[in-house]
């Protein structure tokens, strides 16, 4: 995903944890590549060529994958990259990849790239990255990887949330078929045909093709002779780079790369044939689609990997130059621009929904259906990290229910505990269910109803609630309940909830309208038949009122609703696993 993601950072420099034996503990999978910048790593600006730093990153990760499957590994795909700085000669590289977590089959491997000045000895991010691995077999069998056990805080959260990433890879294609049939995008194209920019002006795509073949050699390849993935990308950012330098006649800085999937293998003796050409400009960059399939002898071409690639253009103080409009070739031409518009707006939904920090975003973002995948991501991970910290204080105890507090940052969170003789499956249906909160929740009772039916996974419910002041106007809340199961063994079941706003149900002056930040439910089964529930939220000055006086110990409310939580779980242990499958 992008650097600086609402997915955790990947920090390698936190405090150190001394063991049992007095040992500082280290990640088994961590594996440490630096390398200082030579001229010949270099392009003619004196800059490290990101092909090379592809290559190092694609090498360091494997590394760490083949060091926890215990076998040869190949890149299956890597997540949005975006380069935060330059890197000169003569300057050191530091690249540190870990294992996140390991699937069935497919493991997550974070990589995270510093840079250091020798001489100023100062330290710098250079970008993260998350890619896929899969072991490489000989035979039809497949190898099946064993589990990892995060043990720090922060592998804990790399952990939890790897599962979420997996998931919006899985549906990263569909997202793009969804928009691009979508009406209102292609009436927005329309609109934006109809502008009228001056055609004279306008570069043709043709000028900016490009065409180059490699012939894989041994030094390109892994020790099982298949080509590495990271000199796969780094011939296909060589022609990409050259597409979008023809297109203003002035050397182009690669920016990004979009989220990518290998299709295929490559292996020594074969001809890497990459073709590359600029789909589309926007004002002050450009996407660069590339294209790569590999052949040996007569046999036909095998497509092997497709990228995108966002360049900018700098004028001599290092800002991006406006840069001229494109005239596209029909049909293949046409599609490729459209598709790098909605590219665009996928990148920009990426950008503002899952890079911004919490703290940056506001309560309520908008929803719409080209950005509910990467709302679900942020609203299940935001529920994760908060549930993953470790500095909760015991507030207050009755019944066998906790209220526990947590201050940080100037923000204040509750989380409320107990533990229930129902099976954690039945309990996440059943809580689900937003529809049936009112008959455990009193500050639910006024009303509660879908208004949009997202999918299996995903319901936008309109809340009212009481009014805290006596006289005073009752609360409504526009939420995005988001759930998830297990993924694997010893998962929680997730329930998260955040504030959105829809075109269809604005503010009105009969209420007011709350919101909220981060909330939800985790299930963890204890035994077949009993689980742990907690429940988090992030306050927002919406909340406050409803939970201040238990905070401060003049109520125990928190106790009786989860009580009654308790009795209503007790009084539904029982009934069909599809009674509440469709209620998100």
């Amino acid at each position: 995903m992008a650097s600086d993601s609402s997915s955790p950072q990947m920090v390698f420099d936190e405090p150190e944890v001394i063991m049992e034996d007095g040992q500082v503990y280290r990640n088994p999978t961590e594996v440490k590549m630096s390398q200082i910048v030579l001229p010949c790593h270099a392009n003619h600006r004196t800059e490290l060529s990101v092909g090379q730093l592809l290559k190092w990153m694609d090498s360091t990760a494997c590394l760490s994958a083949e060091r926890h499957a215990g076998c040869s590994c190949v890149t299956a795909s890597v997540d949005d990259i975006l380069f935060e700085r330059t890197i000169s000669v003569g300057q050191v590289v530091n690249i540190r990849a870990k294992v996140n977590r390991a699937f069935n089959t497919s493991m997550e491997v974070g990589v995270m790239v510093s840079c250091e000045d020798l001489y100023s000895n100062s330290h710098w991010k250079v970008c993260q990255a998350f890619a896929t691995f899969v072991t490489r077999t000989t035979g039809t069998e497949k190898v099946h990887l064993k589990q990892l056990v995060p043990f720090t805080q922060r592998e804990q959260v790399e952990y939890s949330v790897a599962a979420e990433r997996r998931r919006m890879r899985l549906l990263h294609v569909d997202i793009m078929k969804d928009l691009l049939n979508s009406t209102t995008f292609q009436r927005s194209i329309d609109e934006d045909d109809g502008d009228g920019q001056d055609e004279e002006k306008e570069v043709s795509t043709e000028k900016t093709r490009v065409e180059s073949v490699e012939l894989v050699l041994p030094p390109h390849a892994n020790h099982q002779v298949s080509t590495f993935g990271g000199q796969i990308m780094a011939w296909m950012e060589n022609v990409a780079t050259i597409a979008a330098s023809r297109l203003c006649n002035a050397h182009a800085t690669l920016r990004a790369i979009d989220m990518f999937h290998f299709r295929g293998p490559s292996q020594v003796g074969d001809r890497v044939i990459l073709r590359a050409i600029v789909n589309n400009t926007f004002k002050n960059s450009m996407e660069v689609g590339v294209c790569a399939e590999a052949y040996m002898g007569e046999e036909p071409q095998r497509h092997i990997n497709s990228a995108f690639m966002t360049f900018e253009v700098l004028d001599k103080d290092g800002s991006p130059r406006l840069l001229p409009p494109i005239s596209p070739e029909p049909k293949d031409g046409k599609r490729r621009f459209q598709e790098a518009i909605a590219r665009k707006k996928i990148r920009l939904d990426r950008k503002y929904i899952i890079s911004c920090k919490h703290t940056e975003m506001p309560l309520s973002v908008p929803w719409d259906p080209s950005n509910q995948v990467y709302l679900s991501y942020n609203n299940v991970i935001a529920l994760k990290m908060l549930a993953a910290k470790n500095k909760w204080v015991l507030s207050s105890k009755k019944n066998n229910v906790k209220l526990f507090t947590l201050e940080e940052n100037q923000t204040l969170s509750f989380r409320v505990e107990s533990e229930v003789n129902v099976p954690a499956a039945r309990v996440f249906l059943l809580l689900s269910d937003l529809n049936r909160r009112p008959e455990w929740d009193k500050n639910y009772h006024r009303q509660c109803e879908p208004v949009v039916n997202v999918d299996e996974d995903d319901v936008i419910y309109r809340v009212v609630t009481r009014s805290v002041s006596a006289g005073g106007r009752e609360q409504d809340f526009i939420l995005l309940a988001s759930r998830r199961a297990p993924c694997d063994r010893g998962d929680p079941h997730v329930i998260a909830l955040r504030s959105v706003t829809l075109p269809t149900h604005p503010p009105t002056d009969c209420f007011t309208r709350g919101e909220t930040l981060c909330a939800g439910f985790t299930i963890h089964q204890l035994s077949p038949s009993a689980c742990r529930i907690n429940y988090y939220n992030q306050t927002s000055p919406g909340v406050v009122p409803y939970i201040a006086a238990d905070i401060a110990g003049l109520s125990s409310s928190f106790c009786s609703i989860f009580l009654s939580c308790h009795q209503f779980l007790m009084k539904n242990r029982t009934g069909s696993s599809e009674s509440s499958s469709t209620a998100l």
